[in-house]
């Protein structure tokens, strides 16, 4: 029996998760430990599998992720895109149908890159727009 493999990649601040995803039964393994052990809060895991709640998947698929860069938060919100690109690789075939994971995942907002990123630092300030201390003598 071949087994199918669905990836996904995924995005936030500077922060790159790469998605693998397997028929399986609902294990998350991110840069080779649990997810629950990698990420610190729960928050955190609840953000990650959201994607997979939303499309009642959560004990349908065994997912790798490979992360990089940024904090915990950045790294499980690009994990989480990531997901949610995986699931579209999965459910292409009912793309244009009232009940395709393309439509449920936007509703959720859960297909949108978020672009926010650290604004540069401009010279003669002390960070991006904090300037230093006004002294009139």
């Amino acid at each position: 029996m071949e087994k199918r493999l669905f990836i996904g990649t995924g995005r936030r601040k500077s922060s790159i998760a790469q998605v693998k995803m397997v028929p399986g039964k609902g294990k998350i393994i991110v840069n080779g430990v649990e997810a629950s052990e990698y990420f610190p809060y729960e928050t955190n895991i609840m953000n990650l599998k959201q994607p997979l709640v939303v499309t009642n998947t959560e004990e349908t698929f065994d997912i790798t992720v490979t992360v990089t860069g940024g904090g915990f938060s950045g790294q499980c919100e690009a994990t989480r895109l990531g997901i949610a690109r995986a699931l579209l690789m999965y459910d292409k075939v009912n793309e244009g149908k009232e009940d395709s994971f393309r439509i449920t995942l936007k509703r959720a907002g859960l297909i949108t890159r978020d672009a926010r990123s650290k604004e540069r630092k401009k010279p003669g300030l002390k960070a991006a727009r904090r300037a230093p201390q006004f002294s009139k003598r």
